[in-house]
């Protein structure tokens, strides 16, 4: 698949690409740093979000996969020799580092679908990168971490995805061990979605990508959001947000489509609205 720069046009050596497939219905968001493991400098952050915002900003696009250069790793974390500081000071570093939270926040609110294609380290931030999308396809060569605790930090900004992806006591031991899950193993603890022979994993996840770029975009949306809306909501609340979102979601164009094509037996034809 043909890839263009994200946020940097032209640029033959950008840390993030961004390309199509499906026929322009699937945006393909890539980490372009092989050479050090796919590890986040403040360019990549600052591209993957400008990435993620472009594809959310475009109708055509219905699903975003993320990926990593390369055969080693989808992403290895932070770039902790060029992300520690230099003489910027306390206060603009500090806020950089939430560029990442921004981030993640950014995934959750695109209002469409996205999967991460793991084919070797997802490693601390990048462990987290990866359970920031929806779904996780995993090669059998994948392995995931939070390794933080043994050069004396704490996976602080990925707390979140891993709580939201696995029991919260797996995510503690992960954090407290440091130690690296493989593949099967993720599969097992729930925050893995598929787990694929090493050649197979471009195809399983433009397979996945085309299954969901098929259904309908409003009903995805709408659905999409209020799954995460819910999340941190209390029972009795989420019951009443979610009551009144199914009534939003037939009174959309999409949701008549469709029960139009369920009844008179033939495919029907979203127009996302």
């Amino acid at each position: 698949m043909p890839a263009e720069p994200a946020g940097e046009a032209g640029a033959a050596d950008a840390e993030v690409l961004a390309g199509r497939s499906c026929g322009g219905r699937v945006a393909r968001i890539t980490i372009n740093r092989p050479q050090v493991r796919n590890a986040m400098s403040w360019a990549v952050v600052r591209g993957l979000r400008a990435a993620f915002a472009e594809a959310k900003a475009d109708p055509e696009v219905r699903v975003v996969v993320l990926s990593g250069a390369g055969d080693k790793a989808f992403c290895s974390g932070a770039d902790l020799g060029g992300m520690a500081g230099g003489d910027e000071g306390f206060l603009p570093v500090h806020d950089a580092r939430g560029e990442l939270a921004g981030l993640f926040g950014e995934m959750w609110s695109m209002g469409k679908p996205t999967i991460a294609s793991v084919q070797g380290w997802a490693m601390a931030g990048g462990f987290g990168l990866a359970l920031a999308c929806d779904m996780v396809v995993a090669s059998e060569r994948a392995r995931f971490g939070a390794p933080e605790v043994n050069v004396g930090l704490w996976p602080y900004m990925i707390t979140v995805p891993l709580v939201r992806s696995m029991p919260p006591k797996q995510a503690l031991e992960l954090m407290m061990t440091g130690r690296v899950v493989e593949a099967e193993e993720a599969l097992r603890m729930g925050f893995v979605t598929r787990v694929v022979p090493h050649d197979q994993l471009d195809a399983a996840v433009e397979e996945l990508a085309a299954s969901l770029a098929a259904k309908s975009p409003a009903a995805m949306r709408l659905g999409r959001s209020a799954f995460y809306a819910v999340w941190d909501m209390a029972s009795a609340d989420a019951l009443g947000y979610l009551h009144a979102m199914l009534t939003i979601t037939t009174m959309t164009e999409d949701s008549a489509e469709g029960i139009a094509a369920f009844l008179e037996k033939r495919e029907a034809t979203w127009r996302g609205r």
